[in-house]
């Protein structure tokens, strides 16, 4: 994700100079629940710091999710996820900061240079099932894994974004009619039943990611996210250019019901013979 230097202008202008005792400076991007600004530490540590949107940070269910997502990240550790340095969820302007990954986002990547190599894809696979086992393990679920929300660093994919995670036994929490995830993106019963939402849905997300960066489209393709919906539903997957020797685990993970679908723990043992050896110029195309 590359760094645009702030200029004090449009809607920029309206963010904060510092967060916490950290002085924001370039611009890494903007989403739903605030912008992200690269930040060094006192000790020059580059660090990605979430400042979140002006307009929501005096609603107070929103500040809710946003202490939830500290709380999720915070718990999170592993090679394959960013570790989060500081946060203050508090804070009139509440923000989180985690160490800075350089690369691209796979959605950039894939756009920029096209469908993934056999051997980087199955790297890729193996990088991102670590980083699921290691939510998994701390009773988190992410819900949202999808290639925006993927770094690729020189060691390895980086998985970030926890703004919609919650806790596997917490209760679901959002507006009649509004669903919460990225249809291309979301499992079966994340439409069906969204309050048993469960780890096996970010199995089936890390599917539907896979694809995308074996082909550059979806599973489920469509410009309507209604028809997606209906296809992530009740279609089979399109896997046409997915590599022979990764279309049955893939299809596996994209099984209808969650309980046919592999654990993080199954891939990895299925991918060791790569998931031990990630040669990182294979990793990133050039």
């Amino acid at each position: 994700m590359a760094p645009r230097h702030n200029t004090g202008a449009g809607a920029e202008a309206e963010l904060p100079d510092h967060a916490g005792h950290y002085r924001l400076d370039a611009h890494l991007g903007s989403g739903g629940m605030g912008v992200v600004h690269l930040a060094r530490s006192t000790s020059g540590m580059q660090l990605a710091v979430k400042v979140v949107h002006a307009q929501f940070a005096k609603d107070p269910e929103f500040r809710g999710r946003f202490r939830q997502e500290v709380a999720a990240a915070r718990r999170v550790s592993g090679a394959f996820t960013a570790p989060v340095v500081d946060a203050d969820p508090e804070a009139e302007r509440p923000w989180m900061a985690t160490l800075f990954i350089p690369g691209p986002t796979l959605s950039e990547q894939v756009k920029r240079n096209g469908p993934m190599e056999p051997a980087q894809l199955r790297r890729l696979m193996a990088g991102l099932a670590e980083a699921l086992r290691d939510i998994h393990r701390v009773g988190v679920v992410h819900r949202d894994l999808k290639p925006s929300n993927v770094l690729l660093a020189d060691d390895g994919p980086k998985l970030i974004d926890f703004g919609i995670s919650r806790p596997k036994d917490s209760e679901l929490r959002t507006e009649t009619g509004k669903l919460i995830g990225t249809p291309p993106f979301m499992a079966p019963e994340q439409f069906r039943r969204p309050r048993e939402v469960g780890p096996a849905a970010d199995i089936f997300a890390l599917g539907s990611v896979m694809v995308h960066a074996a082909t550059g489209r979806g599973p489920f393709d469509s410009d309507s996210p209604y028809v997606v919906a209906y296809q992530v539903v009740h279609d089979e997957p399109d896997l046409t250019g997915v590599p022979a020797n990764l279309a049955p685990l893939v299809l596996r993970c994209l099984a209808k019901e969650p309980d046919d679908r592999p654990t993080p723990d199954e891939l990895m043992r299925e991918l060791r013979s790569v998931a031990a050896s990630y040669d990182t110029q294979a990793f990133i195309p050039a």
